[in-house]
């Protein structure tokens, strides 16, 4: 009904102001830790855990939770609450090899599902004071601007950002299934994060963001972000542990 619509956009634009806010929180907490000496809870093959993660996601979480009642995904605490249709997903900091190193990409990642859709979504990239944010009955923004997609209509004029995600092995036929993709795209970029991946997606800074076998708390906002920035998004095999494939692309790749 007209009624429930509306009702949905107007919690909708509650959620985005939480999320805001909770995002910046997460990002200031983030981004005066950088010089600090960060301890380091695992580092086993290609995954690293370091405890600043955590005592983020408890601060994002703690701010939610005050001020709203769904149920939260989270990165490092895993799902609090039956999801049910509508849920937080967080991923207090997408990036974390490159925010241990040093190497300015990583963010803060929240969005809102709605079944398994991501309706909203918010990137806090916190080393260059960029908000990104939009839900399904906005247009999306950076800071006070609006964004599109690109308008790039090949691969051989176009910017692929894609990953290798964190996993032990990987076979020489996934590689070779990599490369040959490689060489149909102009330029290809690996940058470590995959929400800001998404991000430059949706800015049209990139033209497709592509990654099997992510995780949904790093791509959940990026893929509200390219949608309500004219942008396709495909978000396929989502297996028990939330991973998925993710295909992000503006609308003509």
């Amino acid at each position: 009904s007209r009624f429930e619509i509306r009702s949905i956009m107007e919690d909708l634009n509650k959620l985005l102001d939480i999320a805001k806010e909770a995002a910046i929180l997460g990002g200031d907490f983030l981004a005066n830790s950088i010089d600090e000496d960060l301890k380091i809870l695992l580092n086993e093959g290609r995954d690293i855990k370091l405890q600043i993660d955590q005592d983020a996601e408890g601060l994002i979480k703690n701010y939610i939770k005050s001020k709203s009642l769904l149920p939260i995904l989270a990165e490092e605490s895993g799902i609090s609450g039956d999801p049910g249709d509508l849920f937080w997903v967080i991923d207090p900091l997408d990036g974390t090899a490159n925010f241990l190193r040093n190497i300015p990409i990583c963010c803060v990642a929240i969005a809102v599902m709605h079944k398994s859709v991501p309706v909203l979504g918010v990137i806090n990239d916190f080393n260059n004071n960029n908000l990104y944010f939009a839900h399904q009955d906005m247009p999306a923004f950076m800071n006070k601007d609006q964004i599109s997609v690109s308008n790039i209509k090949s691969k051989s004029g176009g910017t692929l950002v894609t990953g290798i995600p964190a996993k032990e092995t990987y076979t020489d036929a996934e590689f070779h299934e990599m490369i040959s993709e490689f060489q149909a795209w102009k330029k290809v970029r690996m940058i470590g994060s995959a929400a800001m991946a998404s991000a430059y997606v949706a800015s049209g800074r990139a033209d497709t963001y592509k990654e099997n076998g992510i995780f949904l708390w790093d791509i959940a906002a990026g893929a509200a972000l390219v949608k309500a920035a004219g942008g396709n998004v495909v978000i396929s095999n989502i297996k028990e542990d939330y991973r998925v494939d993710a295909k992000f692309s503006n609308a003509y790749l």
